[in-house]
């Protein structure tokens, strides 16, 4: 299968409120024009110098992702391009995307990163960390953010049930800060292997990789 039939068929399969991120991660530009040549618009990366590189070379009506976790000290360097940061785990995080935000006379859209899965290695803010942020004082004072909605990562198992909890837990906790702030739309849940079950449990937006690209090479 090619690059465009797998997006094709994946985009064919998706209900009209599902947004699809192409998780685009060491794969070379090449691949990414594939996807371009058949109507992909957004792609998402997790490491923001590979991003930016490829942003410069892209054509620039791609909306970027960035879908990896964020360190502060790199906003700086995807500030000016960057559509959406899903990983915020943090007010300090915020807050610095917001200064880079200013610099550049724009606001940054931002999911808010909980963390549902029960590997330590995931990061993510409690549920109550997030409902705390939503409604501080300091978070009204940034004026250069817009938090748009939520983002989870499920735990990696073949456990079809626990994965379903999971998903079932991020959409609640997003029915809940909605509660808080009703400019919350996206859901970011679901990749290759578990998005099917990610759009039964409420996600709007799937991040899919190799599923479109192919298995990925980490050398």
């Amino acid at each position: 299968m090619s690059i465009s039939e797998n997006l094709q068929n994946i985009k064919s399969s998706l209900p009209e409120n599902v947004t699809l991120v192409a998780v685009s991660k060491t794969k070379p530009i090449s691949d990414l024009m594939k996807a371009y040549n058949a109507g992909q618009r957004i792609f998402g990366e997790n490491k923001i110098q590979e991003m930016a590189e490829k942003y410069e070379a892209m054509p620039k009506d791609i909306q970027w992702h960035m879908i990896g976790h964020v360190q502060r000290n790199k906003v700086k360097y995807m500030a000016e391009f960057v559509n959406l940061i899903h990983g915020v785990d943090s007010y300090k995080l915020l807050k610095e995307i917001n200064k880079q935000a200013n610099k550049h006379d724009r606001t940054i859209d931002c999911l808010l990163q909980i963390k549902i899965a029960e590997e330590d290695s995931k990061f993510g803010m409690s549920a109550e960390d997030a409902s705390i942020l939503l409604q501080s004082n300091e978070f009204s004072e940034l004026n250069n953010v817009n938090i748009i909605g939520v983002m989870g990562m499920a735990t990696f198992t073949d456990n079809k049930k626990q994965v379903e909890t999971e998903f079932k837990f991020l959409k609640s906790i997003f029915d809940n800060l909605k509660t808080l702030n009703s400019k919350l739309l996206t859901i970011s849940m679901g990749m290759s292997r578990d998005y099917k079950l990610a759009i039964d449990c409420g996600s709007t937006m799937i991040r899919v990789g190799s599923s479109i690209f192919g298995v990925r090479n980490y050398q």
